[in-house]
C-alpha cells in the first residue's frame, strides 16, 4: 500500500510544453479553473436575490455582481490515500476597462480582478498549480501557516509553473498576491485574491458576500487616481448590489489599497459585527465604520431592517469619490 502523504510541503518549477499541460489539466484553461460553486447551489436556508438583469461588464466578461458571491472550491482528488483540493491559476495581462475613459493593462490572476476567491475547510490538503503566462516573473504568496518551500517568494518565469502544496489552516479570512518586487506594483497591478479558509464546523447560514477593495496607480507615481471594489470603480455605485431585508449577511471584506497608510469601510444606516481577521467564531465588537491597513481583512456581520438603498464607503472622501463607493439594494424577500 502506497505511503499516506506527508503533512509537508512540495513546490517544483516546470517548463512547461503541451503534454505537460494536459497532464495538469491546465491546456485550454480560460478564466476560471477549479470547480466554481456559487452560494445558491448550497442550500436552501439562505435565498439569494436575481442579479439585475442587463448589468454590463464593461468589456471585461467578468461582472462585478456575480464575482462577489462565486467561491472557488478547486477540484477534489485522492491521491495515495488522502484527499487533495486543486486549484488551478493563471497568471496573465489583460486590459481592463475600468471607466468610459479609463482602460488599464492589469496583471492579473484567471483574467480577472481580484482574482478567484480560493475557498477550503481547516486541515484540507490544497494544492495549487499556478501557470504564469504574464510576460513578467510573478509567484503566490499565501497569508496563512505553512512551509518555507511554497512561500510563494521565489520567482515563477514567464511560461512556467509552480505547484504550491499545503495543509489549509488556520481557519480566517486570507489573503493570496504576487511577491515580486517591488511587490506594491505587482499587488496594486492587480495580482491578488481572497483565501477562504472555514472552521471545521462551518459558520452560521448567512448570505456570503465578498468586496475586495484596491486601488489603480494609472501613471505609477506611487499614487492611486482610482479605487475599487472588486476591480470596478464605482460600479456597485451605479449598480448597487442586491440582498434581501431581515437577512444575515456575512460580509468578506479585504483591503488591498497600497500607497495608503489606512482605509476605513463605512455602512449607512446600520451597525455590523466584527469577526478580526474571520479567526473568530465570535464578535469581537460591534460597530459602523472600521479601520484597515493594506491586507487587513476581516468578516462583517449585519442585517437590513428597512428596504431601501444604503451606501458603503471608505469614510475618507477623496477615496470613496475616486471609485469606491458602492449601495446595497435592500429589497423585501417574498415568500
Amino acid at each position: 500500500m502506497p505511503e499516506p502523504q506527508k503533512a509537508g510541503a512540495q513546490t517544483s518549477k516546470l517548463t512547461l510544453n503541451r503534454r505537460q499541460l494536459l497532464r495538469l489539466g491546465l491546456a485550454g484553461l480560460g478564466v476560471a479553473g477549479g470547480a466554481i460553486a456559487l452560494q445558491h447551489q448550497r442550500g436552501a436556508a439562505i435565498a439569494i436575490p436575481p442579479l439585475p438583469e442587463g448589468a454590463p461588464t464593461h468589456g471585461n466578461g467578468i461582472s462585478p455582481l456575480a464575482m462577489c458571491r462565486e467561491f472557488n472550491y478547486g477540484t477534489l482528488k485522492r491521491e495515495n490515500g488522502r484527499t487533495i483540493r486543486e486549484f488551478q491559476v493563471v497568471a496573465e495581462s489583460t486590459t481592463l476597462q475600468l471607466t468610459d475613459t479609463v482602460s488599464y493593462v492589469a496583471w492579473d490572476y484567471n483574467g480577472r480582478v481580484p482574482g478567484p476567491t480560493l475557498r477550503a475547510t481547516e486541515g484540507d490538503r490544497v494544492r495549487i498549480v499556478f501557470l504564469n503566462r504574464g510576460g513578467h516573473a510573478h509567484t503566490m504568496h499565501f497569508h496563512g501557516v505553512h512551509p518555507a518551500e511554497v512561500d510563494g517568494i521565489k520567482p515563477v518565469r514567464n511560461n512556467t509553473a509552480a505547484i504550491y502544496e499545503f495543509d489549509a489552516k488556520p481557519y480566517g479570512v486570507h489573503l493570496y498576491h504576487c511577491h515580486i518586487a517591488p511587490v506594491a506594483r505587482h499587488l496594486g497591478k492587480g495580482l491578488h485574491g481572497m483565501f477562504i479558509i472555514d472552521p471545521p464546523g462551518g459558520r452560521p447560514p448567512a448570505d456570503e458576500i465578498v468586496l475586495v477593495m484596491a486601488g489603480y496607480d494609472l501613471k505609477d507615481r506611487q499614487r492611486n487616481d482610482l479605487y475599487a471594489f472588486n476591480g470596478i470603480p464605482d460600479y456597485y455605485h451605479h449598480h448597487p448590489l442586491p440582498i434581501y431585508q431581515n437577512q444575515l449577511v456575512r460580509l468578506y471584506l479585504l483591503n488591498v489599497i497600497e500607497f495608503e497608510a489606512a482605509v476605513t469601510f463605512h455602512l449607512h444606516a446600520n451597525f455590523f459585527q466584527v469577526y478580526p481577521t474571520g479567526m473568530t467564531l465570535t464578535p469581537s465588537h460591534t460597530s459602523d465604520v472600521i479601520t484597515m491597513g493594506t491586507a487587513e481583512r476581516h468578516i462583517l456581520e449585519f442585517a437590513y431592517s428597512y428596504p431601501g438603498k444604503y451606501m458603503f464607503h471608505p469614510h475618507q472622501d477623496p477615496i470613496a469619490e475616486a471609485g469606491c463607493m458602492g449601495l446595497f439594494d435592500v429589497i423585501p424577500r417574498l415568500v
